[in-house]
């Protein structure tokens, strides 16, 4: 009898394929006869390629070598070659939907990822907006591998390091060791798009809090980008405290390693929320135009920490990439430093 072999589908954004991450440590732990092959972008390979022994990666270049029809026809001839037995299309865009159909010609069992446009249009429409709480994007991925006849119990995740945390020695110098009487703090203070973004202004005066409250902390920002790279400069030369990780880290593991050793990870809804999860650091996460009820949590992040303001127009984009319809993002403006410090500390301190 042919081995069981799963290929799993899911490029997009860095957030969403974490989120993956979980759910298919899941799979493979509670079925470890299976093989799995994850399609993904080449900078989701930090992410699979040591996750589990019968985890592969499959890098694929939608832009270039995999582009337009023809290019997709190449990549489904080399994903026959590997001899799959079902596939999971964790995507469900144009791209997958035409892999997926090409595969449903050749008999393969193939199962998609079901993304409930119509809760989600009533969540952010502007009349008769419908606020429930959608199914997180880990619950929908599991709904996939159950319905190809493998249920998981994502639970059982912890973190993708040991319970200590990755290995310190691999980084820079200049970041570690972690000394007894520190605290580190992770900020990712922006995030792909306006909605979504707590304003710079506002940040820093988080931060100076921050320092005030705690003089001894040590404070790791993340991101990459002329945005991040301008207020960074700024805030490391002001505040001695600061380190902005993207100087001295070169890789995407040598971030995760950082956040697993983090106390707290301060995030926007972005795909560093997502990471930190991966690490099992507790995430204040802070919303604007988009909000959890859409289901995009960090996975096993507690609802408590989440900051956010209830206004009527809130939700009004589900990633966060339409203009604001007041003019003045409220959702963000109009959250005191106060209340993020606040939550941090409590955090810390507990």
């Amino acid at each position: 009898m042919r081995k069981e072999h799963i290929l799993v589908i899911r490029f997009s954004a860095l957030g969403d394929v974490a989120m993956v991450v979980p759910v298919v440590w899941a799979l493979a732990n509670q079925y470890p006869d299976i093989r799995i092959t994850v399609l993904s972008k080449g900078f989701a390979r930090t992410l699979f390629e040591d996750l589990a022994p019968n985890v592969n990666f499959m890098e694929a270049d939608l832009n270039k070598e995999y582009h337009g029809v023809r290019g997709l026809n190449a990549l489904y001839r080399r994903l026959v070659a590997k001899q799959f037995t079902k596939v999971a299309d964790l995507h469900n865009v144009l791209r997958s939907d035409y892999l997926r159909m090409r595969f449903n010609l050749g008999r393969y069992r193939v199962e998609h990822i079901k993304k409930h446009r119509k809760q989600r249009k009533g969540l952010i429409s502007l009349k008769n907006k419908k606020r429930q709480q959608l199914p997180s994007s880990f619950e929908n991925y599991a709904e996939v591998f159950e319905r190809l006849g493998y249920p998981v119990d994502i639970s059982q995740f912890h973190s993708i390091f040991p319970k200590e945390g990755g290995n310190l020695n691999l980084l820079p110098a200049i970041i570690g060791p972690k000394k007894n009487f520190e605290q580190w703090i992770g900020i990712a203070p922006f995030a792909a798009h306006e909605g979504k973004v707590y304003p710079p202004k506002l940040m820093e005066q988080v931060i100076s809090q921050l320092i005030e409250k705690y003089p001894k902390a040590r404070l790791f920002l993340f991101g990459k980008g002329e945005q991040e790279s301008n207020y960074f400069k700024i805030w490391c030369e002001k505040y001695p405290q600061c380190v902005n990780v993207s100087r001295h880290c070169e890789a995407m593991f040598q971030d995760l390693i950082l956040m697993s050793h983090l106390d707290v990870m301060l995030s926007m809804d972005s795909a560093n929320m997502h990471l930190a999860s991966l690490t099992a650091t507790p995430v204040v996460s802070v919303w604007g135009a988009t909000h959890p009820m859409a289901g995009f949590l960090g996975y096993n992040q507690n609802k408590d920490n989440v900051i956010q303001i209830d206004l009527d127009c809130r939700p009004c984009s589900i990633f966060g990439n339409k203009p604001c319809q007041r003019g003045d993002y409220a959702c963000l403006q109009n959250i005191p430093p106060e209340r993020i410090v606040e939550r941090i500390t409590s955090i810390i301190n507990n």
